[in-house]
């Protein structure tokens, strides 16, 4: 972590007075360690961690009036707060997620009657492809993409997309035979 004076001259170029803000570093020497400890118990990683502490003392830093240094309560609630802000964003991500993979186990096909049973089938030998041949098995087939335009899309050679497809063919014969 930076101390707060290397900060401040960075953001305002003031380099004249370098005990201008001795108050703020020794206060932050003091307490990183714990405001860090704490951060770790809310959040789920070290970056996460070190993250809410920086964006809470630099919050705090703009709330509080004068130069001296909040109420650590103050910093340790504003941890607080940002790490509850954090996970109920993780949580909303998740969620969306989720959604998107229960979309995904919807029907796919738009058919009528007759062909409901053969194109479950074919979504059920879908979903139990391999990722890496069901991506390119869908941007070939449903995506109508070239090799190329595949390889850019999955930002790998042409050739590997090439030879996905066709290993993901032979795996969507192997999962639907003796079924059509």
């Amino acid at each position: 972590m930076a101390t707060l004076q290397q900060c401040n001259r960075v953001n305002s170029g003031s380099e004249d007075d370098p005990t201008e803000h001795k108050d703020w570093e020794r206060w932050l020497e003091s307490h990183a360690r714990g405001l860090l400890f704490f951060a770790r118990q809310q959040t789920r990683c070290e970056q996460d961690a070190q993250d809410l502490v920086q964006d809470a003392v630099v919050e705090c830093w703009k709330r509080h009036s004068g130069d001296s240094p909040p109420p650590l309560s103050l910093v340790y609630a504003t941890i607080r707060r940002r790490a509850i802000d954090l996970a109920r964003k993780d949580e909303r991500r998740a969620g969306r997620e989720a959604a998107v993979l229960r979309e995904e186990q919807q029907i796919w096909f738009d058919s009528g009657v007759e062909e409901r049973e053969r194109d479950r089938l074919l979504q059920e030998a879908m979903n139990n492809l391999p990722l890496i041949y069901r991506e390119v098995v869908a941007l070939k087939v449903w995506g109508g993409l070239s090799f190329a335009e595949i390889a850019a899309a999955l930002e790998v050679p042409a050739n590997t997309a090439a030879s996905r497809y066709r290993y993901g063919l032979v795996e969507l014969r192997k999962l639907t035979k003796g079924r059509f």
